[in-house]
């Protein structure tokens, strides 16, 4: 499979190890000082694109993506991805795959969370706390996985401004959930060890997506 690069960070470098690994071939590799192939033919060759940028330049760069006919996979978080999807309703030729979070470990703890959630409804006692640990180059807080883990037990519980956003050193990432009783504690925690596992299901994601149209969540590709 061709795939095209945006973004050429510590997640694009991995995610390029982790293709060519898997048999894939990188054609393109758009950072920020090259935007001008996004209009090459090499770019327009390839099966799907891999987006993993800023929250101020991930919309652009998904536009152009399809303005070339691109599949996209995108794993930028802290930006407003509802436009998008509206547009996907009036297009359905252009395809987007779009999640919070590509580790599949961290998309067991989001099915874990929606239960424990659910279960929590009849027992109001228990009172929720999040927090979340990543390294200081993360642009958004609270993260993208922390949000989505939030929306799972919702706000009548759990506000957004009552997640706990540390930054420190290179952490790739740590998320705990925690319901707190003056009897007990229950928590659920996900630690990641490196960015690889990010990486990987992005690849992933990629390979499932060729020849797809319209909006898609990692939870799809792993069921």
């Amino acid at each position: 499979m061709k795939i095209a690069l945006i973004g050429y960070g510590k997640m694009g470098h991995m995610i390029e190890s982790i293709a060519l690994q898997r048999g894939h071939e990188i054609v393109c590799i758009i950072d920020q000082n090259n935007l001008d192939e996004f209009e090459s033919k090499a770019f327009a060759s390839a099966d799907v694109a891999i987006e993993f940028t800023t929250p101020q330049t991930a919309e652009q760069n998904i536009l152009r993506t399809w303005k070339a006919g691109v599949p996209v996979v995108c794993g930028t978080t802290g930006w407003d991805i509802a436009p998008l999807k509206q547009q996907l309703l009036h297009h359905p030729t252009l395809s987007l795959v779009w999640s919070s979070n590509y580790s599949i470990g961290v998309n067991i703890l989001f099915a874990i969370n929606k239960q424990l959630a659910k279960l929590m409804d009849s027992y109001p006692e228990y009172t929720p706390h999040m927090t979340e640990v990543h390294h200081i180059h993360k642009l958004d807080a609270p993260s993208g996985t922390a949000k989505t883990l939030q929306e799972a037990i919702g706000d009548d519980r759990l506000k957004i401004k009552d997640i706990e956003s540390i930054r420190e050193g290179e952490v790739a990432g740590i998320h705990t959930v925690v319901w707190d009783s003056e009897i007990d504690t229950i928590s659920i925690s996900h630690s990641a060890k490196s960015r690889k596992g990010f990486a990987l299901g992005a690849v992933i994601a990629a390979e499932w997506m060729k020849g797809k149209t319209g909006w898609h969540d990692f939870s799809e590709v792993i069921s």
